[in-house]
């Protein structure tokens, strides 16, 4: 388990609370995925259970089975010796409650050597006082390193793409059980 000694962006944990380090690019998309306890629960399980990743159509490797704070999980977007492996460290996360509204669930993970980015990410559902249940996503990043950055307009293009296929995901997810 390697220490969050390995994570080398500045603001750690940031995507929390939604604080974005100067110089970094800055992701915030919310959508609306239903009504209820159970939808949000749902949710939150999927996100905490990696369920959102795997709907994105990303290989999943964790060495926890839940996101917990010290996780470490590796992500890999592409096909075959094409794939991207994305090594990342879970730096929080918050499990749902068992009762009340309103309230939230979700983790944030940051960027570890090896990733093409430096930077963190977060999923978070929330449950408001009405009973509706929103996602919210929200990154901050840069290129890890000249390679990358060179390739910035397809890397921004693909974090949208990512992003987008995280939202699906979780309708998806919202969608479980439910009669359409």
């Amino acid at each position: 388990m390697t220490d969050a000694g390995k994570l080398s962006y500045p603001g750690i944990g940031g995507t929390e609370h939604g604080s974005v380090p100067q110089g970094y690019g800055r992701v915030l998309e919310e959508a609306r995925l239903g009504t209820g306890l159970d939808v949000y629960r749902r949710v939150a399980d999927g996100i905490l259970g990696w369920e959102l990743q795997r709907r994105a159509g990303l290989r999943v490797r964790a060495d926890s089975p839940r996101a917990v704070p010290g996780a470490h999980v590796v992500s890999g977007f592409g096909v075959g010796p094409f794939r991207l492996p994305a090594p990342c460290q879970v730096v929080w996360a918050r499990e749902p409650a068992p009762e009340g509204v309103p309230q939230s669930a979700g983790f944030g993970y940051g960027t570890l050597p090896g990733h093409p980015a430096l930077g963190e990410e977060s999923f978070e559902v929330e449950i408001n006082n009405h009973g509706e249940v929103w996602l919210r996503i929200r990154a901050f990043s840069k290129p890890a390193n000249w390679f990358y950055a060179a390739g910035g307009i397809v890397t921004r293009a693909a974090q949208r793409y990512v992003t987008s296929r995280y939202i699906e995901g979780a309708r998806s997810l919202a969608a479980e059980g439910t009669s359409q």
